[in-house]
């Protein structure tokens, strides 16, 4: 199931799932504000999203409450997590999956949201975006992010990143599977339990952020993921941003050990860094090793 596309005069709704929305932060989301309502989009706070009342973030009934209201609001066409931060998958047991498939829409995010947008897709099979939070619009030294959204959402375009971006191959091969990942962090939450996300056939992305992550703890998830099988059911990997002392690349290879063949791509163009490719959870991709460009997209993600 995938979104329509954007149109300008269509609404923007925004939601904060995860930390709360700080008062450091109402500039730059401000300056977000700005540039999309001059590309022509209107944007609409949902009820709670400068809330805090625990605290930490408002209540996870609050922050469903937002997302399912979000979904079923006729004049919102796309929905973005304002910012990262920790607990979004505190709202899984209360989001009202059968609304979004009445209501299906355009939803983005990445770090923190990595979890919802994998319970959406895994629930619902509406595709989701792993992209651009609403303030990382804005936040960042340039426009890349922003350039993305307008190509995926507003032009359907397929492809994933920019001509000049740079890959590199770990593990050579070709491999097309359905697009399932983000935040390592998260998806080793999602490897096993009640909303844990289906490996099978998957091409698995991956980021971190170093600064909450280090190497030792990077292969403490990879460990885990490899222990519950993950590694034996995915078709290929895409690994993403990582600015540790050893890269994330050396840290999944003494993970693998050379027990799996299957295709393993690196780029900077997705993770906690100005470059926020588009990816779309949910939509067959195809891993070639021997192409400059190493992954596309073989099929729409928006309409």
């Amino acid at each position: 199931m995938i979104p329509d596309r954007l149109k300008k005069g269509d609404t923007i709704g925004l939601i904060a799932p995860s930390s709360p929305v700080e008062k450091d932060d109402l500039e730059v989301i401000n300056k977000s504000i700005l540039l999309m309502e001059g590309a022509g989009f209107k944007v609409k706070f949902s009820k709670n999203a400068l809330a805090n009342t625990l605290g930490y973030g408002t209540t996870a009934k609050e922050k469903a409450e937002d997302i399912n209201e979000m979904f079923e609001d006729e004049e919102v066409k796309a929905i973005f997590n304002i910012s990262g931060g920790f607990n979004s998958n505190c709202t899984f047991e209360y989001l009202d999956y059968d609304r979004m498939k009445i209501h299906p829409k355009i939803i983005c995010g990445f770090s923190d949201s990595t979890s919802i947008l994998n319970a959406i897709y895994a629930k619902t099979g509406l595709v989701t975006f792993h992209g651009p939070t609403f303030k990382s619009l804005t936040s960042w030294q340039t426009q890349y992010g922003y350039e993305e959204v307008m190509k995926r959402f507003v032009e359907g375009g397929l492809l994933l990143g920019k001509m000049e971006d740079e890959y590199t191959t770990i593990q050579e091969g070709v491999a097309k599977g359905i697009l399932v990942g983000g935040n390592l962090s998260l998806v080793n939450e999602m490897a096993v339990g009640a909303y844990s996300i289906d490996f099978t056939d998957k091409i698995l992305f991956l980021e971190e952020l170093f600064l909450e992550t280090p190497p030792e703890l990077v292969s403490n998830y990879l460990y885990h993921m490899k222990q519950n099988g993950v590694f034996d059911k995915i078709k290929g990997m895409w690994i993403g941003n990582y600015d540790g002392s050893i890269s994330l690349e050396r840290i999944l290879l003494d993970t693998l050990e050379g027990e799996y063949k299957f295709p393993i791509i690196k780029s900077n163009n997705f993770g906690h860094i100005d470059k926020k490719v588009v990816i779309p959870i949910g939509t067959m991709a195809k891993i070639d090793t021997n192409q400059k460009i190493k992954i596309e997209l073989v099929e729409n993600c928006v309409k």
